[in-house]
């Protein structure tokens, strides 16, 4: 059975890992989603994922906007963790961005993207 919880522990928010993620990580596209993952570096002291989200003001002035895509990437990655994990790896630290300014219509779109590409890291493996 799947967990598809997203516990605080699973947040990627201290400094030093994102300093480390954005010195060390590698960036993978697909249409509008990006993402950058460092995974088994030898500096990360976690034992499990870590994930965060962005959405630049510079393609969504108002808060709303930016809050609610935010959610549907948080959305994405607990209902398809199982996905992400066997993608990426356990210990890795990972942060996702929305990368154009349209509005997804709706979840389903989101969800679509980030399933392509999930696959498209494991085909590369």
């Amino acid at each position: 059975m799947s967990d598809f919880k997203y516990p605080k522990q699973e947040k990627l928010k201290k400094d030093t890992e994102i300093t480390l993620l954005f010195a060390k990580g590698k960036w993978r596209s697909c249409g509008n989603l990006r993402i950058i993952i460092l995974k088994n570096h030898q500096d990360l002291q976690n034992e499990n994922v870590k994930l965060g989200v962005s959405v630049s003001k510079r393609y969504f002035k108002k808060a709303v906007h930016r809050n609610r895509i935010k959610r549907l990437l948080r959305e994405c990655y607990r209902l398809n963790k199982d996905l992400f994990k066997a993608s990426f790896g356990e210990k890795t630290i990972a942060m996702m961005f929305w990368v154009s300014n349209e509005l997804p219509e709706k979840f389903q779109v989101v969800e679509a993207e980030f399933i392509k590409l999930c696959e498209a890291q494991k085909k590369q493996q």
